[in-house]
Parts: structure tokens; C-alpha cells; sequence
């Protein structure tokens, strides 16, 4: 099984990437490495590179201190309304931020809703884009640093807090010197995510038309993928950066390891606030939460806006329901509903056999490797998705061109993502998907105790019977939970799709969006209405999930 495993993460992970690397270094025939060094020497993929770089360290950093501050809050104090707001913290991400550009310009463009409420002309209030797809990012992700800033703090021994106190230490020193080192490797890992994530972000750039940056440019370079090394230079210098930041956040972040009893002397209780700091603790919350939900209110109300309405108002002039029965009813977005559920339920069930046969390798057997397994299946979070995507579309290219392939058109169909994408963006989604059904089938696995399998087999049960009557009910709810996850995601997954759907009866849902909203004149109405739909599937499978995992969801973003 080990042995199978290693094949697969083989042919699906690591050979995609390593056909981008050598892409980059090996050009006709011999080893080079004029075409990286140009990508510095190029003054626009260098201010690309520079540009990304901003843009996920600013995002990086204010999504921590949005994030940080609410989990203490929630962590430390019991207030009124508190599952309420806290529930709210998770909804930036039922929307991909992508999406939620459309109601960022709407809200703060020279028209929008902001110059109406203030009453002064047409100031452009999103003028710098940047900032713009700073502040979208980082209001879309901040929820992953706080679920695994939560998460940590909830392993805390209050005990070691209470003995800190006894010896006279003050609330900051606490912080400082106990908590903030226990907490460091969920606060690493969430951070690490976020900002490779941010990095390397294809589709808020794109609607905010925010062209130079590394993620646009290798956008941009698609067509020349067979024809140029330039391309597949970007793409690994883009790796090799995400590779260098992730080892240096690790080295200054994630070095120590502070050892704890594996269970609490004493549990965790949290001061209960009344009256007026029971509302101080909420105001954060609302705070937060109002300013995240402001691109989600801008695509709603675009979604329900008569078109030309909006202008110069804090509201939709009229409201209309039609955009919603004209973007079902588009041909296009039948189509993308369609191509999506059948790609994200064939990555599914792709992501079951394999993330169950990981998580039993890695917790059941005594293989000393098994480690390397799990590492393997967890890469796929470090790794950018955009080079995944490329990865694959290069290796879609060079087998395209085969004449073994040639010579079956069926099979030349299958293998050229530019006929037929299908194959390559089950892959794709699987792939990048499959950390959560690992984490999610490994955490089932830890705490189902293996007596129950032994005394399965002692009954004279075969492996596969112990497995189905046995190990797989046990874990059921750990299994649900990654599904729902893995399948919502890949629906609404933006680098793979917009990078290797290139004809239109394959768009998925994402594409789809993305080319609505270059149409003239209703288009990002459409856009909206899409969006919304898309954004109640992912609320309802996000809320499903964190149902069935409770705090142990956060679990599932880290690397």
C-alpha cells in the first residue's frame, strides 16, 4: 500500500512540479540558467515578483491582526452572543475572493455605495488597486489563521497560565512568555498558508485588473507555454520563492517546540463578562464581521440590482430577480454547474480511497517511512496552486505531442486539456483537495481505538470486512466532514480552472463567473448572481462540516 501510494503522489504531485523546474532549467538539451536569471533582468517580472510579494505580506500581516485579537477574545472570555459572532468569523470564507472583488468596486468605486453615504463626488475610494486586493485577501482568509490560532489556544494547559500568575507575572508577560510560544506553530502554520496563498492569488488580481503581478503574468503567458522557457521560468521562480518564504517563516516561527502533559491538569474556563465589557468583547466581533461581510453585501445587492441602477447611491435604485433566472438560465452557466459536480464529485471519490489508504498507512502501520507519506499528501497545501495548475498544463502538453499518443485521436482528446480537460481538472482538484480528507480521515483514525479492528480479525473478519463494518463507521463523521470540504472546494477552486479549462462547453463554475463579468454591460450582474449561488452552497457545507468537526476544523488548513 505504502509502495502503490508512492506511485501516486509521484505521477500526480511531484511530476507536475518537476516538470515546471526543469521547464525552467532544461532547455533544448542542456542545463541552463539564463532563462531564470532573465526573469530578474526583465523589469516586469521583476516588479511582478516585488508586487506579489507586497501583496502577500500585507495581507499576511493584516489578516493576523484581525485574526489573532478575535480568537484571544473568544479563547479567553464568555460573553453574550459570542457562537453567534463567532460563527460569523468563518463567513469570508464561503465567498472566493474573486468573487467579492465585484462588490468591493461597486461599494468603493467613484459611483459606489461609499461616495453616496459620505455625500462627496466621485472619489475613487479603490483607486489603489493594491490595497484593494490587500484588503479582499485578507478579509477572506484571516479565517484560517484564526481557526488554527483557536485551535492551538484550546491546547493550552491552563495550569502552566495559573502557575505563571502564582509567581507574579502580569497578563502581558503571560502572553508573552508562555502563551505566545505554545501557540507559535498554529499561528506558523496558518500565517505560512495565507500567505503562500496570497502570493501566489490568480483571480482577485484578474477582476481588479491588477496586471502586474507574478500570478497575472504567468496568466498572461499561457499562450507561449510551448513556444517559450520564459513561462516555465516564471512559474518555478514563483516556486522556489513560496519554497524560500515557507523556510524562513519556519526558521524564525516554527523552530521551537514546547513540550506539554498530554492532557490538561484542569480545564479551560473561560471569564464569563457581563453588561457593559460583555459588550466591549462583542464589539471586535461586529467590527470585524461588518467589514468582512462588505464585498459579500456589495455582490448580493449587485446580484438583485437592476442593471444601471446602482449609481451614485447608497442602494440599488430597483431590485430585480431576473438576473438570477437570466444567469441559470444562460447556457454558459447550465454548462458550468454541470462540468463542476461532475468534476469536484469525481475528485471526491478520488480523495476518499486515497485519503483513507494515507491516513491508515500513516496511523495503523508501523512503517518507518510512513511519515513521508503523510508529508507528501500534505504538500499540496504549501505548494501554489498556480504552479500546480501550470504543472499540469505542461504535463498535458508534452503528452499531447507524443506520437504514440497521435495515433489514438480518443486518447489525444483525454491527454490535451486544450480539447478536453476533463481528466486534468479531476487531478487537479483531487490533488489539491486531498489534505483535507487526510486530515480528516488521520483524526478519525487517532481516535478510534485499534482493539476494536484486532478484535474484528480475531472474529476471523478479513482486512477489507474490518475496514467496511468496522473502521469506516467509526470514522464516518471525519469522512463526511472532509468531503463536504474537499467538494465545496474544488467547485468553487480558481487557479486549476481558470488556467486548464480553455474551451467553453468545460468551464466550471469559477471560469464562468470570471467570464460573465467581462461582458459588456449586464455581465457583472450575472457575475453576482453566480456568485451568490455559489456562496450559499459553500455557507451551508462550511457550516456541515465545522457541525462535525467542531474545533477540530481548523485542523484541516494546516501544513
Amino acid at each position: 500500500m505504502f509502495g502503490l501510494l508512492a506511485g501516486v503522489f509521484g505521477l500526480l504531485l511531484v511530476w507536475p512540479v518537476l516538470t515546471v523546474v526543469s521547464g525552467g532549467f532544461y532547455v533544448n538539451g542542456h542545463l541552463t540558467a539564463r532563462y531564470l536569471v532573465g526573469v530578474f533582468k526583465n523589469p516586469i517580472y521583476a516588479e511582478g515578483l516585488f508586487n506579489s510579494f507586497r501583496i502577500a505580506l500585507g495581507a499576511t500581516a493584516l489578516a493576523t491582526a484581525l485574526a489573532v485579537p478575535l480568537a484571544w477574545l473568544a479563547h479567553t472570555f464568555a460573553f453574550r452572543g459570542q457562537r453567534l459572532f463567532t460563527a460569523l468569523v468563518l463567513v469570508p470564507m464561503v465567498l472566493p475572493p474573486f468573487v467579492g472583488a465585484i462588490g468591493f468596486m461597486q461599494m468603493l468605486g467613484p459611483y459606489g455605495a461609499l461616495n453616496a453615504l459620505l455625500g462627496c463626488g466621485p472619489v475613487d475610494f479603490g483607486q489603489s488597486r493594491y490595497l484593494g486586493v490587500v484588503l479582499l485577501q485578507a478579509l477572506s482568509f484571516y479565517p484560517i489563521i484564526y481557526l488554527n490560532f483557536a485551535a492551538a489556544l484550546a491546547n493550552i494547559d491552563p495550569a502552566l497560565d495559573e502557575a505563571a500568575q502564582n509567581l507574579g507575572a502580569d497578563g502581558w508577560t503571560r502572553f508573552r512568555r508562555i502563551t505566545l510560544p505554545l501557540v507559535m506553530p498554529g499561528l506558523f502554520a496558518g500565517g505560512t498558508l495565507v500567505f503562500i496563498a496570497c502570493f501566489t492569488e490568480l483571480g482577485t488580481p484578474l477582476i481588479m485588473n491588477y496586471t502586474r503581478c507574478a500570478a497575472v503574468q504567468v496568466y498572461d503567458e499561457l499562450k507561449e507555454i510551448s513556444a517559450s522557457p520564459f513561462p516555465y521560468a516564471l512559474v518555478t521562480v514563483v516556486l522556489f520563492a513560496s519554497v524560500a518564504l515557507y523556510g524562513v517563516s519556519r526558521l524564525l516561527f516554527g523552530g521551537r517546540a514546547y513540550a506539554m502533559q498530554a492532557k490538561a491538569s484542569a480545564g479551560h474556563k473561560a471569564k464569563e463578562l457581563r453588561g457593559a465589557a460583555g459588550l466591549l468583547a462583542v464589539l471586535p466581533f461586529a467590527a470585524v464581521t461588518l467589514l468582512a461581510l462588505t464585498p459579500h453585501a456589495g455582490v448580493l445587492l449587485t446580484s438583485f440590482s437592476v442593471p444601471g441602477s446602482w449609481y451614485r447611491t447608497l442602494l440599488p435604485a430597483q431590485f430585480t430577480t431576473a438576473n438570477y433566472a437570466e444567469a441559470l438560465g444562460h447556457t454558459m452557466t447550465l454548462d458550468a454547474i454541470r462540468n463542476s459536480l461532475l468534476f469536484s464529485s469525481l475528485a471526491v471519490l478520488f480523495n476518499l480511497g486515497v485519503g483513507v489508504a494515507v491516513a491508515w498507512v500513516t496511523v495503523r502501520s508501523r512503517i518507518r517511512a510512513r511519515g513521508v507519506l503523510d508529508a507528501l499528501a500534505m504538500i499540496p497545501l504549501a505548494v501554489p496552486g498556480l504552479v500546480m495548475a501550470f504543472g499540469f498544463l505542461s504535463v498535458s502538453t508534452s503528452l499531447a505531442t507524443l506520437a504514440p499518443v497521435k495515433a489514438h485521436p480518443a486518447l489525444a482528446a483525454l491527454l490535451d486539456v486544450r480539447v478536453n480537460p476533463t481528466l486534468f481538472l479531476v487531478i487537479a482538484y483531487a490533488v489539491r483537495r486531498l489534505p483535507y480528507m487526510v486530515r480528516a480521515a488521520v483524526a478519525g483514525l487517532q481516535q478510534t481505538s485499534v482493539t476494536l479492528e484486532e478484535a474484528g480479525a480475531n472474529l476471523g473478519a478479513s482486512p477489507l470486512v474490518t475496514l467496511r463494518r468496522i473502521t469506516l463507521p467509526l470514522i464516518m463523521a471525519n469522512l463526511i466532514a472532509g468531503t463536504l470540504l474537499a467538494f465545496a472546494f474544488s467547485m468553487l477552486e480558481v487557479s486549476d480552472s481558470l488556467m486548464l479549462a480553455q474551451k467553453m462547453e468545460y468551464y466550471p463554475i469559477t471560469k464562468t463567473i470570471f467570464e460573465l463579468f467581462q461582458l459588456v454591460g449586464i455581465g457583472r450582474y450575472l457575475a453576482s448572481a453566480l456568485g451568490v449561488w455559489a456562496m450559499l452552497f459553500l455557507a451551508a457545507t462550511i457550516a456541515g462540516s465545522s457541525l462535525l468537526l467542531g474545533k477540530k476544523l481548523g485542523a484541516l488548513f494546516r501544513a
